[in-house]
């Protein structure tokens, strides 16, 4: 097969998503399939420019999006989608494309258009909220604990408070345009020939929450890690750091839970150190409570693929305080490949990744996940089980040589049916 990947983000540097999306690449050509990636740039020149990462092909579709709240997100959907939409129309022409696999907010609907203006069948991989909630996150507090029950004009009226802040009253107007933009969404979305949610709770949420989607083919399909060069990767790093330490690794946002990320610590009384790994919005405060702390907290900043993969091949303990829905995370799935027990609050996809008492433990308040470290921290024997379990299960569950066959599979039958 020619599979075209549309993706919002790729390596050398890129979150999650990225590196997931890399996986997925690197498993269909391991199995004789040809692929192509089309990356958007934002706030970049518009015009088109090939690279080459890992010797796939590259092309990166300039996409100018100015830095104002709203009107960015208009040019990054609505104008990015029309544009890019046409570019891939001749591209899928020109390279005799087969399927066209959209990875993200702003590459699905423009590869869902594309594929069928073009008459080839089109997947859709939603890896969070973005066809639910406009903010993609679901959390319409500043707490974060509640998620919204749906997205009507009434909630939206609360939900841009803890995102526009003390600006939130000038963001009023702009409701019927989120609803427009989410509503539209959905719509495109319903046309994919297949959806793959990376959890089952994405796959509920999808279907519970747009009519649109409900109706549609939708995948229960996980995130690809190859385990086995992860693991070589880890055996071959050098620890960053002698003796014990706990770790958090990822973005520094009220979402991930980075707020209460050092007061949980307090609470624990864990006594080593906890190194935190990663950038965002609130490095800041979290520096500023670091310092007042009497935990030993270090800030080391965002860190490379090659580092990450360091600081948890090596740390005791991984901890993750998301008070968000998380969808599937890479790094509780990278974690685990790695047998590093894992304390995790029990939010959104997770629990297809950690069994409670089984693969790591689940907390569902503050309380608990401090109690849960501080297990952790005085039972060497948990440490070891847990994490061999959770070795086992990623191999069984999230490896590369187990997903990318289900995700051809899928290929095939879509091109089986439109043929």
């Amino acid at each position: 097969m020619r599979v075209l990947l549309a993706t919002d983000a790729f390596p050398p540097v890129c979150g999650g998503s990225g590196w997931s999306t890399y996986e997925l690449a690197r498993g269909l050509r391991a199995r004789g399939h040809d692929v192509l990636i089309v990356q958007p740039r934002p706030r970049t020149a518009r015009g088109v420019r090939d690279t080459t990462y890992d010797e796939f092909r590259v092309v990166e579709f300039g996409a100018p999006a100015p830095p104002v709240p709203y009107v960015r997100n208009y040019f990054k959907n609505e104008r990015l989608y029309t544009s890019l939409a046409e570019y891939l129309i001749s591209l899928i022409a020109r390279e005799h494309i087969d399927i066209v696999h959209g990875q993200h907010v702003m590459t699905c609907v423009p590869a869902v258009r594309a594929a069928r203006r073009s008459s080839i069948p089109s997947v859709c991989t939603v890896r969070d909220y973005w066809p639910v909630c406009y903010w993609s996150d679901l959390i319409h507090t500043a707490e974060g604990l509640a998620l919204c029950p749906q997205c009507s004009s009434a909630m939206m009226t609360r939900c841009v408070r803890p995102h526009a802040r003390a600006l939130w009253p000038l963001a009023l107007p702009m409701i019927p345009y989120m609803r427009a933009n989410l509503v539209g969404k959905q719509r495109d979305l319903r046309h994919a020939d297949a959806i793959i949610a990376v959890s089952s709770t994405i796959a509920a949420d999808l279907r519970a929450r747009s009519a649109d989607l409900a109706a549609a083919r939708v995948e229960i399909i996980p995130n690809a890690v190859d385990t086995a060069a992860l693991q070589s990767s880890a055996a071959a790093s050098t620890p960053p750091l002698a003796g014990p330490y706990a770790l958090y690794l990822g973005k520094l946002a009220p979402n991930k839970g980075t707020t209460h990320l050092v007061q949980v610590m307090e609470r624990a009384g864990l006594d080593w150190p906890v190194v935190v790994a990663g950038d965002g919005p609130e490095r800041e405060a979290i520096a500023r409570e670091a310092a007042r702390s009497t935990r030993d907290i270090r800030l080391v900043g965002w860190v490379d693929q090659r580092m990450a993969t360091a600081w948890m091949a090596h740390a005791s303990l991984l901890v993750f305080p998301s008070r968000g829905p998380e969808s599937l995370s890479r790094v509780l799935i990278e974690a685990s490949a790695l047998g590093v027990p894992i304390a995790a609050m029990n939010t959104g996809g997770t629990p297809d990744i950690i069994q409670n008492g089984e693969t790591g433990l689940l907390s569902r308040t503050l309380e608990e996940f401090a109690a849960d470290i501080r297990r952790l921290r005085d039972d060497p024997d948990l440490r070891a089980r847990l994490g061999a379990a959770a070795r086992a299960h990623a191999f069984t569950a999230f490896d590369s040589s187990v997903v990318i066959p289900r995700i051809e599979r899928l290929y095939r039958d879509l091109l089986a049916r439109a043929a």
